[in-house]
């Protein structure tokens, strides 16, 4: 399946539009990764706990919105949106979602 954040594909005609489709992911931070994400923030560098977390968040939320597209009959997302949101009191918790409006396109 063609995914995409552009809102045609080149070389291909769009022949029929199903509709937006959406996935959403939501992790818990881990007590540990949050312990050394601190560690990072006073003596600089990347997270690669949170990173991971993301890239893992990202993947299922994609995955998701390419089944729901493929169960309502289309063969690509164009327009693709990713959002990310820190949810609960102490922002412990990531959300990822993912929409796009589903087609059918033809080469």
């Amino acid at each position: 399946m063609i995914v995409t954040t552009s809102h045609e594909i080149s070389g291909t005609t769009t022949t029929e539009y199903k509709g937006i489709v959406c996935g959403e992911a939501i992790l818990g931070a881990n007590v540990f990764r949050d312990l050394f994400a601190g560690i990072r923030d006073i003596v600089g560098g990347r997270s690669a706990g949170y990173e991971k977390s993301l890239q893992e968040a990202r993947e299922i939320a994609l995955e998701e919105m390419e089944a729901k597209a493929r169960s309502i009959g289309a063969n690509a997302i164009i327009g693709v949106d990713i959002d990310y949101e820190s949810l609960g009191s102490s922002g412990s918790m990531l959300m990822v979602s993912a929409s796009g409006t589903a087609v059918v396109v033809s080469r």
